[in-house]
């Protein structure tokens, strides 16, 4: 199943994890375990917030829920990981990129927006990646940038955009592929309470009128109440 045939619609299991650990080995003696076998579900065309303290895991499972991590197979049962119906637990790292490229769209704190490239330019550069053609990728950019409501400011670069505009920049650049899942960590850590009123406001319409599935890593209860569900972390749990 690919992620145009994904009824967003049915409410079925879009990501569905088990048994879900990951230790990061910091030296010889000193480990953290950022997840201790977590099971979670995520059903298409659900809005989930994944909130808790620093250090209980929340980003550790987004990124092992977005394909960036793998979970830990060893010291417990096997983890299980199924993505649009298919095992993605222990898929290679060319088959992970392509997934992530393809299926999947990121939101960061920070933007990570290519500072000498216009916004138009940053969003068909993702395109790009996810394999679309140079003319059918700058259409589908000005699209995204559309939606976002930036479609005026699509020649301008970062440094000429406020931090709610990059945002909004990077928001378009996770939907130009017509992602399954956009994950988003802290998207509204940079802003302040008015820009962050925005980008809810884009989460909002995008998961209410057009069924796009949410994931978002944040600190804020002002982002877990626009969500439909919060899942909360401690210790490398689900609390």
């Amino acid at each position: 199943m690919t992620s145009t045939e994904i009824d967003r619609s049915t409410g079925e299991a879009l990501l569905e994890g088990r048994n879900l650990r990951k230790t990061y080995r910091l030296g010889r003696d000193n480990s953290v375990e950022a997840l201790r076998g977590v099971d979670v579900t995520i059903r298409a065309g659900e809005m989930v917030a994944i909130m808790g303290p620093s250090g209980s895991g929340k980003s550790t499972l987004m990124h092992v829920l977005g394909l960036l991590h793998a979970p830990d197979a060893n010291h417990g049962p096997r983890p299980e990981l199924c993505f649009a119906g298919r095992d993605v637990a222990s898929l290679g790292e060319g088959e992970r990129t392509r997934i992530r490229a393809r299926e999947m769209g990121f939101v960061f704190q920070d933007f990570n927006l290519v500072g000498t490239m216009t916004a138009l330019e940053n969003v068909t550069l993702a395109a790009g990646y996810a394999g679309l053609g140079r003319a059918d990728g700058r259409s589908k950019a000005r699209e995204a940038l559309a939606r976002v409501g930036l479609a005026e400011r699509s020649g301008h670069r970062p440094n000429e955009l406020s931090g709610g505009e990059q945002q909004r920049v990077t928001i378009a650049r996770a939907l130009v592929s017509s992602p399954a899942l956009v994950l988003a960590d802290e998207p509204t850590g940079n802003l302040d309470s008015a820009r962050t009123g925005e980008i809810l406001s884009i989460f909002r319409r995008l998961n209410r009128d057009e069924g796009q599935t949410l994931v978002l890593v944040t600190h804020d209860p002002e982002v877990g109440e626009a969500c439909d569900r919060v899942i909360r972390m401690r210790d490398g749990r689900i609390a």
